[in-house]
């Protein structure tokens, strides 16, 4: 396994707009499997296609500053970044700080949905967490995960709702997915997108924002056709992205992907453990 930033190759001849694709690719479960490496295969195969021209780029629901990092350790720069599942999309921009800067952001109130799922799940043990668009992840509760963040901080409850989010995060340990699937099934969460995890995780965005309308509003950008993006993910929060990407491209779902995600490709590559992105970008 490989966590060196790609090393330089030889130039290549420039691609003509009818051979250039957009490959917009998840990071966890796609990228890298749960111990957060990155195999040689895959980053030679990101490596050839992003130095061959095409548009290769991530498409996440981790923050810019969970996300940045990835894209060193890959060695990428690419004109366009998907986070927070759509909610930001960040523009190259050599004069920003990160090399980036933020060209489109989706917010909406949290203060409703946090209420009432906090009603529902009645569960001591949850952790909620909200994001902001400025990527700081105000948390509370029992949430390793933004605890480990780059840029966190532990509140009160009553303080997650003191700015407008970018994105909602809620964890319930004490509940098992179907579990925790059939509770917010029962919300009736109004005016959000919504989509469950692996585990009883579960992550909300504005209304009607996901990867995929804001890869769309990039493939319009950079003038690719539909017939040319493929993208590859693996969980729920993959699901408008992979059909998107299934229309008139390619929609590639990793090997461990839930059914209903894998439903929704219009192909399967083998698991994350098994190169299956590697496998995927090869053909291309």
């Amino acid at each position: 396994m490989s966590q060196a930033a790609a090393a330089p190759t030889p130039d290549h001849e420039p691609l003509s707009a009818a051979d250039r694709w957009l490959v917009a690719l998840d990071v966890d479960g796609t990228i890298m499997p749960e111990d957060g490496t990155i195999s040689d295969a895959v980053l030679a195969e990101i490596t050839r296609l992003h130095d061959e021209g095409h548009q290769v780029m991530i498409a996440t629901g981790r923050s810019v500053s969970m996300t940045l990092p990835v894209m060193e350790r890959l060695g990428l720069v690419s004109d366009y970044v998907v986070c927070a599942n759509g909610a930001i999309t960040l523009g190259r921009d050599e004069s920003a700080p990160t090399g980036y800067r933020r060209v489109h952001v989706e917010e909406f109130d949290p203060t409703e949905v946090l209420t009432t799922i906090r009603d529902a799940l009645a569960d001591a043990g949850a952790g909620y967490a909200v994001e902001d668009q400025e990527g700081l992840l105000r948390y509370c509760g029992s949430f390793p995960a933004a605890a480990a963040a780059l840029n966190a901080e532990k509140v009160e409850f009553d303080d997650l709702v003191a700015r407008p989010a970018t994105r909602v995060v809620v964890v319930s340990p004490d509940h098992d997915t179907e579990d925790f699937l059939q509770v917010v099934e029962r919300m009736g969460l109004q005016h959000v997108n919504y989509n469950v995890g692996w585990t009883a995780w579960l992550d909300i965005a504005p209304d009607g924002v996901t990867k995929a309308t804001a890869l769309e509003r990039v493939r319009q950008r950079l003038d690719v056709p539909r017939s040319q993006v493929l993208a590859a993910g693996d969980g729920r929060n993959d699901i408008d992205m992979l059909r998107w990407a299934s229309h008139e491209g390619r929609g590639v779902a990793m090997g461990q992907a839930p059914d209903d995600v894998a439903a929704v490709a219009s192909e399967r590559t083998s698991s994350d453990l098994d190169d299956g992105l590697a496998q995927a970008l090869a053909t291309l």
